[in-house]
């Protein structure tokens, strides 16, 4: 069976050195925003939630330093304390996350290091399952049967080592359509209700030429019941984004109508999709970090609802300034400092954590706001010590509902928006996750094929 439209692929995927840094971005950017990574990366620097009461926040009574040499030495002390109890169980899933155009039989998770226990694959779009088998000796796993052209998958898989140490993985991906067509996988989902801040982000399985794009975009239509514009922009051949020129009204209802059907995107290729979907935007709430006070200051409806003590990234490791998008939501993820180039000698990562918890990212780059259970508690809202993320007070396995992380992600949506300010870091690029709220209203325009001509 071939379906014709899908929602996007998840935008999942700092450094040694700016010039290896500035290499995964342009990764990201030339795949269409599809691939992202998974580990906390900064640039470098100078190299429908419901409201619920909030926690107790009271600053830590410790006092380090702020000094250079005083956040080194703690990085040091929490990347020692991250690489503690990790399990040598290592999960690789194929296709890779993000990815499109996979043929139907490329399915597969393998392990080395321990077994698999549990894995599950959905079709993401009428969330059937599809069948499979872990092989006798619990090392790989595949479908029973070939996929379905045109469908997007997610995979999740468990595993443990020989100490009973559990290991997690996930992707999600899309498979081939015919050569001569061509479809958009949107986000956000439909009937999905998200934050002020959240575009529509269309990725094509092939690319659009510069010479149909206007067509394209053409067939394309997002209506918001607010009333206000919305405009398109190419970051690519293959991504184009949708937004008004301020935040979405609260409380608005969004309709993305997909007209393709016939459209050309590159001689002898044309559209199957005729869709609509909708999505509904939900209270608005803005979060600012301050990286020079260490504290972030959430704001629902024009009311500050909270304060925050965090840890943002160290120096060598600064985060990102500008105005960032919570693209997704894990309650556990595992990051890997070698997946955006820290390193040991040895070659592996300088922190390897299987159970990140409340993770909400910000970039395709690795940029997350997350849960941080292996610190010591006195760094928040008193030193910057992450390798680009901002980090909450949490607990391993995040199951404590009292914690600033554990209240920050029960109060989150996917579309809010993370403003982060005073950091030494450059702004983040637009295209660099759901982040286009970075780019001149006139810049904006200027990247539609529509508008911009």
């Amino acid at each position: 069976m071939t379906h014709d439209s899908g929602n996007a692929p998840d935008q999942r995927p700092a450094r040694k050195s700016a010039v290896r840094r500035r290499a995964l971005v342009a990764a990201a950017v030339l795949a269409g925003g599809g691939i992202a990574l998974t580990a906390c990366g900064g640039h470098g620097g100078s190299a429908k939630a419901a409201a619920t009461p909030a926690p107790s926040s009271a600053s830590a009574t410790a006092s380090p330093s702020a000094s250079a040499s005083a956040s080194a030495n703690t990085q040091i002390r929490e990347d020692a304390n991250a690489a503690k109890n990790v399990s040598a169980a290592k999960i690789t899933i194929t296709p890779k996350n993000g990815s499109t155009g996979n043929n139907l039989h490329s399915a597969k998770v393998t392990v080395t290091g321990g077994t698999l226990t549990h894995v599950t694959m959905t079709a993401k779009d009428t969330g059937a399952t599809v069948a499979g088998a872990i092989s006798a000796d619990g090392h790989t796993w595949t479908p029973s049967g070939s996929l379905s052209r045109a469908t997007q998958y997610h995979i999740s898989a468990q595993a443990t080592d020989a100490q009973g140490r559990a290991a997690a993985a996930d992707t999600t991906f899309a498979t081939t359509t015919a050569t001569s067509t061509f479809v958009g996988y949107f986000t956000p989902e439909d009937g999905s209700t998200v934050g002020v801040g959240m575009p529509v982000s269309i990725n094509f399985d092939k690319p659009v030429d510069s010479a149909y794009r206007a067509s394209v975009e053409r067939g394309i239509s997002v209506q918001s019941t607010s009333g206000q514009q919305v405009v398109g922009h190419w970051f690519n051949s293959k991504r184009l984004d949708l937004r008004p020129q301020t935040y979405w009204q609260p409380g608005s209802h969004v309709s993305l109508t997909l007209n393709l059907s016939g459209v050309k995107a590159e001689p002898g290729v044309y559209g199957v999709q005729h869709k609509t979907v909708g999505f509904d935007v939900g209270r608005s709430q803005v979060s600012t970090v301050d990286t020079k006070t260490h504290m972030m200051t959430v704001v629902r409806d024009g009311q500050v609802v909270n304060t925050l003590p965090i840890s943002a990234g160290a120096d060598g490791h600064t985060t990102y300034d500008g105005q960032m998008v919570i693209s997704e939501k894990d309650q556990t993820t595992r990051m890997n400092g070698a997946t955006v180039g820290f390193t040991d000698s040895d070659g592996k990562g300088e922190y390897d954590i299987p159970d990140v918890p409340h993770a909400m990212r910000l970039s395709n780059s690795g940029t997350f706001i997350h849960g941080n259970y292996w610190g010591d508690k006195s760094i928040f809202g008193k030193v910057n010590t992450s390798h680009g993320c901002i980090g909450l007070s949490d607990t391993k396995g995040g199951k404590d509902p009292n914690t600033d992380a554990a209240w920050f992600y029960n109060n989150s949506l996917v579309g809010d928006v993370v403003i982060v300010k005073n950091s030494p870091d450059k702004t983040i690029q637009p295209s660099n996750g759901l982040n286009g709220w970075n780019m001149s209203w006139a810049k904006w325009v200027a990247g539609s094929a529509v508008y911009g001509a």
